[in-house]
């Protein structure tokens, strides 16, 4: 078989063509899904003392950077490689090109546990720019405007990984990487409310035409808004504190509009609907993690509840579902959830509770707790690459290319 990948303009497929490497989505779920399988528990192990063997750089550094910046990008580059491609009606890279961009995903990784960390740096770094430009090129030729805003997203996830890096290397202040970390956390937040609000409403109204699905002007300008200023005033945290108050406030603001914003959306109205019910799921962690970061102002909760809320209970439990989803669809399936999709969602939800509530127990449950969540977290990705395997690496079952 080759790299080549089926033929766009006459809808035909090529007989010697690759599956895999059809549409962004395969390969990057697929990677994304091998990763977490593999990247959690070997941190997990390194956690526990089980494995004394450590990545190139420190081990909790590298699970910060992994997470964020090695295994979200791959989702994201996913998503955006087969969504522009609808958005725009142009195409986005296949077969060898594809292919050249999940390889330099996948060198990215094994460098950042082998080293050297300066190479691990630079071909790290170029990932982000080179999905940018190969999602740029549709949106530009097609004046997309609305989809600028996708762009920029990547860019600001570039600089916010340059900046860690600088910093792990000391060749900025080493305190950087926790503002850079910050600042990536921030920029997901955005990322999520702008797909989140794109695609739910969307799909809710589509399978449910009878559901009263609504935007308010309002309430999108200061939900949006709200992670915006948030982001800006982690980025300036280092030099300039925003008055506690006012933080507050901001906090506050944020986490209320996006609750009015799930609840808009009528997602109880997608109870019989598994598949659909996921994606209000997932974010409604979002407006959670706000009001965590709120009540952390006050010392109530611990900074990192509020973290996991996002990274584990937003992040992880969207891009499962919309995994899922695009692939159902993008394979020519029917988009319902079997006990497989239900289980590992479920899995996703319980390690956000243990994770967030974690620092809730008595100490010496507190490292039980954190395997606790990272096993299921692993088992729900484990369950995902075991049912998507076949599907990822699979011609659609309609016969048409993609």
């Amino acid at each position: 078989m080759t790299l080549s990948s089926p033929t766009q303009a006459t809808g035909k497929i090529s007989a010697g063509y690759w599956p895999i490497m059809a549409l962004g989505f395969r390969p990057f779920y697929l990677g994304a899904a091998i990763f977490a399988v593999l990247a959690l528990p070997l941190w997990l192990g390194w956690y526990s003392g089980a494995l004394s063997v450590q990545p190139a750089m420190n081990g909790f550094t590298w699970h910060m950077h992994e997470m964020i910046f090695g295994f979200a990008p791959a989702v994201i580059a996913g998503f955006l490689l087969t969504a522009v491609r609808n958005w725009t009606g142009r195409p986005t890279p296949t077969g060898t090109a594809l292919a050249g961009l999940f390889l330099l995903w996948i060198a990215g990784r094994v460098l950042l546990l082998t080293g050297p960390l300066p190479l691990a740096a630079i071909v790290d770094l170029m990932f982000l720019p080179a999905v940018g430009v190969a999602v740029a090129i549709p949106i530009w030729k097609s004046r997309n405007k609305r989809n600028f805003k996708v762009l920029a997203i990547i860019a600001a996830l570039t600089i916010a990984n340059l900046t860690f890096h600088l910093s792990n290397l000391n060749i900025l202040p080493n305190v950087l990487v926790i503002t850079a970390y910050k600042l990536a956390l921030d920029i997901i937040a955005i990322l999520i409310a702008i797909m989140g609000g794109r695609v739910i409403p969307a799909f809710t109204s589509n399978a449910l035409p009878t559901a009263n699905v609504r935007r308010d002007p309002r309430v999108e300008f200061v939900a949006i808004g709200s992670l915006i200023v948030i982001a800006i005033a982690g980025l300036l945290s280092p030099w300039w504190a925003m008055p506690r108050g006012v933080w507050i406030v901001i906090l506050a603001l944020g986490a209320l509009s996006h609750l009015i914003r799930v609840a808009l959306w009528e997602p109880h109205r997608t109870v019989s609907a598994p598949l659909l019910l996921m994606l209000p799921v997932a974010y409604a962690w979002l407006p959670l993690s706000l009001v965590l970061r709120m009540l952390a102002e006050f010392g109530v909760v611990p900074m990192p509840t509020a973290v996991h809320a996002l990274t584990i209970g937003a992040m992880s439990s969207l891009m499962l579902a919309m995994m899922v989803r695009s692939a159902l669809g993008h394979t020519g399936r029917p988009l319902l959830a079997s006990a497989a999709e239900i289980l590992a969602f479920s899995l996703l939800q319980l390690s956000a509770i243990v994770r967030v509530f974690a620092y809730s127990i008595p100490a010496e449950f507190y490292r039980s707790a954190v395997m606790a969540a990272g096993a299921m977290w692993t088992a729900a990705f484990a369950i995902f690459l075991a049912a998507y395997w076949p599907v990822l690496t699979r011609r659609r079952v309609d016969g048409r290319p993609g």
